[in-house]
């Protein structure tokens, strides 16, 4: 379906005016385009400078005929995101469009889609950067869609959890609780795994990644990263716990480096260097062991 834009932006019809201060919407009034309950597109669209086509993929699972795309015509400020483009066409065009948002500040990772080919946060990528050209807006690859923007997030999930992404406390720890005794930590040691620990898990790493949509079982780049910044941190123990998940055929060694996920890192975490670093302690291991077995490396 195409749509064009509404009043205030659109001629011949008469504007939308706010009730509190008699001014049209999303013009000059702060009442957030749809009244005053806050809409996340309104702020956005309070000086618009134009309007952009956008192609947004479409799916549902009970109708027949599998994805199509529908364009609309969707008006833009100078600080209008993927995801308030988002918001304004299912505000004012058709509500029944379902993606993932809710921080709009680049912190809950939870809007990740592919803009014109590329994983990126709708939150933190601007439509005026598209001015003159077509925004296709697609759900992330390398994931089952479950409904337009929306991909089923239970194989990273499963990931994550092999890993083990908590800290596990050694024998000396009192009673196990971070944060007692035994488990201080000095600045040094944080930088250790500060980097890593800065991971969002917005899945971006896992659209980016060739092996991802090749390799099925494939534990990820987020999911060895989360690896590799617990067992860099001095108050955990649970490096040989995780050594076999990494170490299996589908954990760190379907790599091949290409280094897309560190690329499209929305926050600079840098997962191929975590996979480099689980398959050197892994490749250690396994010499340990094959020179003293049962000494060095973790038992089958």
């Amino acid at each position: 379906m195409s749509t064009t834009p509404e009043s205030p932006q659109g001629a011949g019809s008469e504007p939308d005016l706010c009730e509190e201060s008699g001014k049209p919407r999303c013009a000059d009034c702060d009442c957030s385009g749809d009244g005053h309950g806050g809409s996340a597109s309104g702020s956005a669209l309070t000086a618009v400078i134009g309007t952009i086509t956008v192609e947004v993929f479409r799916y549902r699972p009970d109708r027949e005929g599998g994805p199509w795309t529908d364009t609309f015509e969707v008006p833009y400020g100078t600080e209008t995101s993927i995801v308030d483009a988002l918001n304004w066409i299912k505000d004012t065009q058709d509500p029944s469009l379902a993606f993932r948002w809710s921080c709009r500040m680049g912190v809950c990772g939870s809007c990740g889609v592919m803009v014109n080919d590329r994983p990126t946060l709708g939150c933190e990528t601007f439509v005026r950067n598209y001015a003159g050209k077509r925004i296709r807006i697609e759900p992330l690859e390398n994931f089952d869609v479950e409904r337009d923007l929306v991909v089923d997030m239970a194989p990273f999930l499963e990931s994550m959890t092999a890993v083990k992404p908590w800290i596990v406390p050694g024998p000396d720890a009192p009673d196990g609780s971070p944060g007692r005794e035994g488990y201080t930590q000095t600045p040094e040691q944080m930088l250790d795994y500060h980097s890593f620990a800065q991971c969002i898990n917005c899945l971006l790493c896992y659209a980016a990644c060739p092996q991802v949509g090749i390799k099925e079982q494939f534990l990820g780049p987020a999911a060895i990263a989360a690896a590799i910044r617990y067992n860099k941190d001095s108050r955990d123990q649970g490096d040989a716990l995780r050594l076999p998940v990494l170490d299996r055929q589908d954990g760190v060694w379907p790599c091949t480096f290409v280094g897309a996920c560190s690329t499209v890192c929305p926050k600079g975490v840098d997962p191929a260097a975590a996979v480099q670093s689980a398959k050197l302690t892994a490749a250690t291991e396994w010499t340990k062991e094959f020179i003293v077995p049962h000494k060095g490396g973790h038992q089958p």
